[in-house]
């Protein structure tokens, strides 16, 4: 090529690889996609802190205390907050007083109030009780399911239909939640084509939006993408959300990789409560908190006041006389007990 200048023999070097190799200019467009992350402008934060939250703390929380705290959160700027679950008592005893709570909030005009719905009974309390959106459980995880909703996958799917049926009949909107989307207390690792499978359905079904939670805190950015890269095959990222436990201190890092991913929707607990009766060593969820600093941080919008949050977490943080889980509040001096930190 005589005197051309390097520069341009790069050139003609590149322009004669992709006359040889079609392919090689996708593949170097999807290299550099991996490399550089667009963030969305919007998340959505789905507060579960009062159901997801409290149902596994042992002592019975008033109901006053649960309307209290709902009523704090409604005045945050959170769009949704997942209020209780009409499940039976014998099996989650602090979710008896569903009714009371479901009545008792005051109920803020910008934001859903889901309620946990099983099965045609519980669906059928709810819509008694006022409830304008439900949400059904299942599980990835075959011996999970049995053990959380004493049935087995196909069984809980059965249960689903006809209550996102019944649903659809009254115009409720139905969201869908996965359990043990990256890892099981029984089974250990769970195959992302099984979490797919589950996802699918329920979507397929009419749930407007499916949660994948990592049920007892297990997963990592490494799995998070494997499990996500493999739904996202079946279910729009539109349509999905990821409900991270920190048992392993990895929730906001796989939060961050699902962004990444496309996903724009994440659920997270005031104070980081939480926790599964039916998932020992299952840590709390990650903290409301501490998602909305990051997020605000990185210039992504939530609509979401984060002093106000912090204010809730510290009432319902004094009201189980324990130390918030959130590293944010803990930071500015809100941990319980009227400030003091443990």
């Amino acid at each position: 090529m005589g005197n051309i200048p390097t520069t341009v023999k790069h050139c003609l070097s590149y322009e004669q690889l992709i006359r040889d190799y079609p392919w090689l200019k996708r593949w170097l467009v999807e290299q550099k996609s991996l490399t550089t992350h667009e963030y969305p402008e919007f998340v959505k934060i789905v507060e579960v802190g009062p159901r997801d939250g409290l149902q596994n703390e042992k002592e019975i929380v008033p109901t006053g205390v649960k309307i209290q705290l709902i009523d704090m959160l409604s005045g945050t700027g959170l769009p949704v907050i997942e209020a209780t679950s009409f499940v039976s008592s014998k099996w989650v005893p602090q979710m008896a007083d569903h009714t009371d709570v479901l009545k008792g909030i005051q109920r803020a005009s910008h934001v859903q109030y889901p309620v946990l719905t099983p099965n045609m009974h519980g669906f059928q309390d709810a819509v008694a009780a006022g409830a304008t959106e439900v949400a059904v459980f299942g599980s990835a995880s075959e011996t999970f399911s049995r053990k959380n909703i004493n049935c087995s996958i196909d069984e809980s799917m059965l249960r689903f239909k006809e209550v996102i049926n019944a649903a659809k009949e009254r115009q409720i909107p139905v969201r869908g939640y996965v359990s043990c989307a990256l890892g099981c207390p029984y089974e250990g690792h769970i195959e992302p084509s099984k979490v797919t499978e589950v996802a699918k359905r329920l979507y397929e079904m009419g749930c407007y939006e499916v949660s994948l939670g990592d049920t007892i805190g297990v997963g990592t950015p490494g799995s998070m993408v494997k499990m996500l890269h493999s739904v996202m095959e079946e279910v729009p990222s539109s349509a999905l959300a990821v409900h991270c436990h920190d048992t392993y201190g990895q929730a906001l890092a796989n939060i961050l990789t699902a962004l990444q991913m496309g996903v724009c929707v994440v659920d997270s607990a005031v104070a980081g409560l939480g926790g599964c009766p039916y998932a020992q060593g299952s840590s709390g969820n990650v903290s409301t908190e501490d998602v909305l600093y990051m997020l605000h941080g990185m210039g992504i919008a939530t609509g979401v006041d984060l002093a106000k949050v912090i204010v809730a977490g510290e009432f319902i943080c004094n009201a189980l006389h324990r130390k918030t889980n959130s590293k944010v509040a803990q930071a500015r001096g809100h941990g319980s007990l009227g400030h003091a930190l443990l």
